[in-house]
């Protein structure tokens, strides 16, 4: 999952997914729910969606009829079909909720789901609001900085990828895992769990020597896709393997001279309440 793909409210995780043809951003219908009840418990979340959802069909109401079924990503690091809407869609579902965070909540919404179109006319706004994210979750000023240039890395690399017929998603997050796992001898579900992750993202919780790792993976292996020219989700397998192969290589070096692993367990949870 990329940053992108997931946006925090005070302290919980909403996934959205934009949508290139609409221009519109699409939250999922459950995330937000849960913030509304103030329930964690996904399933409850989920359950308390479905009594509602019957309730206005009954009603004869338009708001379930005008979310989407969208591949998001679980818990589980696989993407499953979500009940998702935009932002007109989820004001109408909310006055629906008798909840306290209904107008907090709406105004969130309003604000993050105009940034994308902010972004598109001035990409500069993107990346000062990513750099004032990370302040505020602490982040020291090197750290923002590795996690930035790991980040045009990764964003190379999937350009590459794009334009070397490989599709989005799922390929992507094989790709991915395959990179991750060369270079830190971990899946990137078994590194979450090794920091206790659950929809969070990674990267956001890697240490400076981690993300630098990661970087020199994906960047070995787009410079040997290109010299392979590799095309093809299959093809591509084979510069993933070789670039976390040198990266590994690296780690294990470095790791032999100071004694120290790479890999960490710890991650920036106890940060989350400077968004609050």
């Amino acid at each position: 999952m990329t940053s992108n793909d997931l946006i925090i409210f005070r302290g919980k995780n909403i996934r959205r997914h934009w949508d290139k043809k609409r221009e519109k951003w699409y939250f999922s219908v459950v995330d937000i729910i849960s913030v509304l009840i103030d329930q964690p418990n996904f399933t409850k979340a989920r359950k308390y969606w479905n009594k509602l959802s019957e309730r206005l069909r009954k009603e004869g109401s338009e708001v379930v009829t005008k979310c989407h079924q969208l591949k998001l990503m679980a818990s589980d690091g696989k993407r499953y079909m979500t009940d998702a809407a935009d932002v007109e869609t989820l004001f109408r579902l909310i006055q629906s909720v008798p909840s306290p965070k209904a107008e907090p909540i709406k105004l969130w919404l309003a604000k993050v789901g105009s940034e994308r179109l902010q972004d598109m006319a001035d990409p500069e706004k993107s990346l000062n609001r990513a750099r004032d994210y990370w302040q505020r979750m602490g982040r020291s000023e090197k750290w923002i900085q590795q996690r930035m240039m790991g980040q045009e890395t990764r964003n190379k690399l999937t350009d590459y990828w794009k334009t070397h017929s490989v599709s989005e998603q799922l390929e992507y997050a094989i790709l991915t895992n395959i990179i991750h796992e060369e270079w830190s001898d971990l899946s990137v579900k078994g590194h979450k769990n090794l920091k206790g992750l659950n929809r969070e993202n990674l990267r956001d919780h890697m240490t400076e020597a981690e993300l630098i790792f990661t970087a020199l993976a994906e960047f070995s292996t787009r410079q040997i896709a290109e010299k392979l020219n590799s095309t093809g989700f299959i093809e591509n397998k084979i510069p993933a393997q070789k670039g976390g192969k040198i990266a590994k290589i690296a780690r294990s070096e470095l790791e032999k001279k100071t004694g120290k692993s790479i890999i960490s367990g710890t991650n920036y949870l106890k940060n989350r309440k400077r968004l609050n």
